[in-house]
């Protein structure tokens, strides 16, 4: 994977049957993205194609952000919907320390459960986190992500569901921070913009977007 990704912004088709069955279920909407980059990237080619994407709903639209080392939306099903991709080196050239930032990202905010000492050897649970437990785990990760946050809003999403028959009690907690940032590691801050932060990258979570702020 280069570390020079490209992002699509693709504006959803809301009479595409295809766009209809993505909206209803995370695992197709996966494999519908996943279309987008080139096969054979081995056993794990989401991480291979560096592929993160984010859908983003109004009340009169669907679009739906992808970000890639490369992408092809001619490979999306027809009509599908319309999509203009865009370089992100402009953005990483502009990143230095103190520059404000507006930032967006979608999360799944969550910790491994502490188990016994009777139960040692064993991997706790994925128990998701909300309210200021999230609050504060997405403080701790945009640190450690080269941001100095100075506003952090909150908005709860529709958890992203699967609906393969094998996977019927599954569910990704899902939760949009909005705000205002300060860069403090320039180069920190480019590793996560390419890589992603936090769990649930295939269900649409950890893509985090930057636009430069009138004030820090």
């Amino acid at each position: 994977m280069n570390d020079h990704p490209v992002i699509a912004r693709i504006r959803l088709n809301p009479h595409s049957r295809d766009v209809q069955r993505d909206l209803r279920d995370a695992t197709q909407m996966h494999r519908t993205v996943m279309r987008m980059v080139p096969d054979n990237l081995g056993n794990a080619p989401r991480q291979q194609a560096g592929l993160l994407y984010r859908l983003e709903e109004t009340d009169t639209s669907s679009t739906l952000l992808v970000q890639a080392a490369t992408l092809d939306p001619a490979r999306l099903p027809t009509g599908y919907g319309k999509a203009d991709v865009k370089s992100l080196v402009p953005m990483f050239t502009a990143l230095r320390k103190g520059l404000g930032v507006r930032y967006r990202i979608v999360l799944n905010p969550a910790k491994r459960e502490r188990l016994s000492l009777d139960e040692k050897g064993k991997r706790g649970r994925i128990l998701p986190l909300s309210g200021a437990d999230a609050d504060q785990w997405w403080l701790r990760r945009a640190t450690e992500a080269g941001l100095d946050l100075h506003v952090l809003t909150p908005t709860s999403m529709e958890p992203a569901r699967p609906r393969t028959p094998n996977a019927s009690g599954m569910r990704h907690s899902l939760l949009r921070y909005d705000g205002t940032a300060t860069v403090t590691d320039p180069d920190a801050l480019k590793d996560a913009v390419i890589h992603g932060i936090g769990r649930g990258k295939p269900y649409g979570a950890g893509l985090l977007s930057l636009a430069p702020a009138a004030t820090a």
